[in-house]
């Protein structure tokens, strides 16, 4: 009797299906990717950036030029995109027959992919920026693609939400929430960041809104390695239609 493949879409009655041990690395990846976000962001500059202000200050700071920062968190940053491009392959493969969830799988990975295009359009340091003056063009690239990955970030949770029941939608859309929120409340400083302005409360609100995106990552990994009970809907269907792994 042949061995069927992991996973093809399938009813079962002794729970949720398991990935295999090549998608169980790879979903993996999406927890470490998390737990690295947060160390080099917080731990690393702490560390080595000498009165960075975590609760004033913005993220984006952290790599502007002349940053102590910007070396150490520069490699980080392809180590993370290089372990969200294996979630997001991790995400694809244990979707097999549900279509939502191939399509995060995707998203995950064009979000990585984005994450090499901000090195040329590093932040101004506050240091060097100048009262009044337009603001430079990589500064408005830098903007433009906080708008790009945050559009992905939403469109990404909304389809894996999609293939989950009530309790991950409800998480899902209070995520979603929290980061459009949080970011509308972040962008209401890029005036006084761009006006050489204090900006109190600005590095605060903007790690809520980046804390919801990686406890959703890390979340969504958990949820995928326990063996998730993704759609039976979408597996009936894919039944019905006898469609291959």
């Amino acid at each position: 009797m042949s061995t069927p493949d992991p996973y093809t879409p399938q009813l079962r009655r002794d729970g949720p299906r398991r990935p295999d041990t090549a998608s169980t690395v790879l979903l993996a990846c999406g927890i470490v990717s998390s737990l690295l976000y947060v160390g080099a962001h917080e731990v690393l500059a702490a560390a080595l950036y000498d009165g960075y202000n975590r609760f004033d200050q913005a993220i984006s700071e952290l790599t502007s030029i002349g940053a102590p920062t910007r070396a150490p968190l520069t490699v980080a940053g392809f180590v993370y995109d290089a372990l969200i491009v294996a979630f997001g392959i991790g995400v694809w493969r244990t979707g097999r027959g549900v279509r939502p969830l191939r399509i995060a799988g995707v998203l995950l990975v064009a979000y990585a992919f984005v994450g090499p295009l901000w090195l040329p359009f590093p932040m101004t340091g506050r240091e060097d920026i100048e009262a009044g003056a337009a603001m430079p063009l990589a500064d408005t690239m830098h903007l433009a693609l906080s708008v790009v990955t945050v559009s992905l970030w939403c469109a990404l949770i909304g389809f894996a939400a999609a293939a989950f029941g009530t309790w991950f939608r409800v998480y899902s859309a209070g995520t979603v929430a929290t980061i459009l929120v949080f970011g509308a409340w972040t962008g209401r400083y890029v005036p006084a960041v761009a006006a050489a302005e204090p900006t109190p409360g600005m590095g605060a609100v903007e790690r809520v809104m980046f804390g919801a995106f990686v406890l959703w990552i890390a979340v969504l990994a958990v949820v995928l390695l326990a063996g998730h009970p993704a759609s039976s809907r979408a597996e009936r269907r894919a039944v019905a239609r006898g469609e291959p792994a």
